[in-house]
Formats: structure tokens, sequence, C-alpha cells
């Protein structure tokens, strides 16, 4: 058996069966945790590894730590130092992101947002229609939008609506991550076109 701690970008976790030797790399941000936590880090990786059932009191008890204000400042400084964003441009073969964001932002923030990075994907990925990534102060929208058949109010709306992640980042319940607080909720329904756009969306 071989367990050490692996500079990740992230709080990641793995575990490999190789040629009968057991490989498992912790996430250096969790050097020092609790022997708790690591028990629980042991019982997840092994139940996933043989595909097995992971126990809700050490999923919760791995969960509050790494969700914990210390461990998630650090998570997010590690991004910014070790993770790479690869990204392309705003301007588009057919929509420029910088002119669409400055647009909603005059609509609905009175021009009081401040502009991240923007770009459109290096993949025309369809599972994944945009997100905004905080540790790196960027937004990047699918490129499989920059398209002349999808209505500019299609881009608007998913814009929109990373941009109201800037504006409400995610908060903790217990143990639990809110993505889409109540605040965020009402805010997307501001949105003048939000009928057609995930009508548009649900068609893709």
């Amino acid at each position: 058996m071989s367990v050490r701690f692996f500079p990740f970008a992230n709080v990641n976790n793995t575990i490999r069966l190789r040629e009968g030797q057991l490989l498992v790399r912790l996430s250096d941000l969790l050097e020092g945790a609790p022997e708790s936590v690591l028990r629980a880090i042991a019982h997840i990786l092994i139940a996933k590894m043989y595909r097995k059932a992971i126990e809700p009191a050490h999923a919760a008890r791995y969960r509050r730590y790494i969700l914990s204000s210390a461990i998630r400042t650090k998570a997010h400084l590690i991004r910014q130092l070790r993770g790479r964003k690869r990204l392309a441009s705003a301007r588009g073969a057919h929509y420029d992101l910088d002119s669409i964001f400055e647009d909603l932002n005059l609509r609905f923030f009175g021009g009081m947002q401040a502009r991240p990075k923007m770009s459109w994907s290096q993949n025309r990925a369809r599972n994944l229609l945009g997100h905004y990534d905080p540790a790196h102060n960027t937004i990047v929208i699918s490129s499989l939008f920059d398209h002349p058949r999808v209505p500019r109010y299609v881009v608007e709306y998913i814009v929109y609506h990373e941009m109201l992640h800037l504006r409400h980042p995610v908060k903790l319940r217990g143990s639990r991550r809110c993505v889409h607080s109540s605040e965020f909720q009402a805010e997307e329904k501001l949105f003048d076109r939000l009928g057609a756009a995930t009508a548009f969306l649900k068609r893709l």
C-alpha cells in the first residue's frame, strides 16, 4: 500500500489498485486533518473502489470538513496558484460576450457589476452551458451557442445566469452547499425572456 499527499489543484483524493498494490493520493490540503476525517476519507475511497454504499455519517463528516471556512479559503488560493485556466476569446464568430455582459450589466445591475474575464469554451459542450469560476474570476460560455441559429436572448440568459453566480456566491447550510439561493432564483425570474430561453434550451 502506498499513501501520500499530493499537490492537486483542488481537494481531490484518488485510489487505484495496480498489480496488487493499493495506490492512494490525498490532497495536500488535508495534511493535518483530524483522524476522524482521515478515517472518513479512507471509508469513502474504499467504498468507491468496490462500488459499495458510503455511510452517510462518513460522507457528512468529510463534507463538513472540506466545506469549512478555513479549507475553502485554502482551496480557493490553491486553485489560483496551481490551477490552469485555458481561455479562448470573448469575441466569437457571431456574439461578443464582453458586449453582452455590458448590456446586461446596464439593464439589470445599473452598470455596477465588475466584469470578470469572459470567454467562449474551447469545445462545444452540451452538458455545461456555462460556468463562473471564482478562483480565476472568469465566466466561460459553451461555444455551442456562438451560432447564427441561436437567438441572442438565449446567450444573454446564460450569461445573466452566470452573472448571478457572481452576485450570489455559494452558501453553506449545515454541510450542504446552496448554489441557487432564493435570492438567486428571484433575480433570475427578472430576465424578460426567461420562458423563451429555457424553452429553447430544452429543445437543444
